[in-house]
Order: structure tokens, then C-alpha cells, then sequence
């Protein structure tokens, strides 16, 4: 019962992570210091946590998770290319499966 409690508050934090990774994403490429300000401190926030720090891997997929959805919204090509945002949407999520394969 206890492992299943710990699985569960770390698939938590990992949600919180990629949450913050995809604002943190989302502001390096559009919003600017209006969203990487505060998320940034929260990510510093979180990483002083020993028990958040460990879903940390989370960040990329957030980030991961914005590529893909840019590549989604733009796949009829009206204004960018796809490609490049699904092949970086695919790589951050094969870091994370590959981190989170060693666990």
C-alpha cells in the first residue's frame, strides 16, 4: 500500500512539473518574462523539495508537451513548419521514457 501511495504522489509532482514545464516553454517562446518570471521561482520552489525534485523529469515533458502542441496546430503548414516542432515535441518526451524507464 505504501508503494502505491508513493507511485501516486510522484505521477503528482510529475503532473505539477510538466504543468510548469510547459508555461516555462510557452514563455521562452512567446509570453516572455510575464510567465518564466514566476515559473521560474516556483521551479526553484519545487526543486527544494527532496519528494518534487525526483518528478523533476516532468519539466521536459511539459515542454515537450508545447512542441507537440504547436506541431499540431500548425500541421495544415499556414505559417511553420511542423516538422521541427514534432521531431523536439518527440525527443523531450523519449528523454523523459528513457529517465523514467531507470527508475
Amino acid at each position: 500500500m505504501e508503494a502505491r501511495l508513493d507511485h501516486l504522489v510522484g505521477c503528482v509532482w510529475f503532473r505539477v512539473w510538466a504543468l510548469v514545464g510547459f508555461g516555462l516553454a510557452l514563455g521562452a517562446v512567446s509570453l516572455g518574462p510575464l510567465l518564466t518570471l514566476p515559473l521560474g521561482l516556483l521551479a526553484l520552489w519545487l526543486a527544494s523539495n527532496e519528494t518534487a525534485r525526483r518528478s523533476a523529469f516532468g519539466l521536459l515533458t511539459g515542454a515537450g508537451g508545447l512542441c507537440l502542441f504547436v506541431a499540431w496546430i500548425q500541421q495544415g503548414g499556414d505559417n511553420l513548419d511542423a516538422r521541427p516542432w514534432l521531431v523536439m515535441g518527440l525527443a523531450l518526451s523519449g528523454l523523459v521514457v528513457h529517465a523514467r524507464h531507470g527508475d
